[in-house]
């Protein structure tokens, strides 16, 4: 499985969602979607516009935006 997690700088829900999968022993690669403009137009395209981060995307699918419950995240400024 194949997971990624797009972040922003700074972001206490990105931290949360980085902190879990550690915690987990699960892998991840993280993507900086604010400061990244490929990967900012990657998630822009998966979450249809959402700026909302962090986005976890498994096998190529996101499966939330946001973090915690319910989940809260920062925005990005798109490009």
């Amino acid at each position: 499985m194949a997971l990624v997690i797009y972040s922003k700088p700074g972001c206490p829900y990105c931290d949360q969602a980085r902190d879990h999968y550690n915690a987990s022993n699960i892998e991840f690669i993280e993507y900086d979607a604010q400061n990244d403009p490929d990967h900012q137009r990657n998630m822009l395209e998966l979450t249809n516009g959402d700026t909302v981060v962090p986005v976890i995307v498994e096998d190529g699918v996101v499966v939330q935006s946001g973090w915690g419950s319910p989940p809260r995240g920062c925005v990005i400024i798109p490009a």
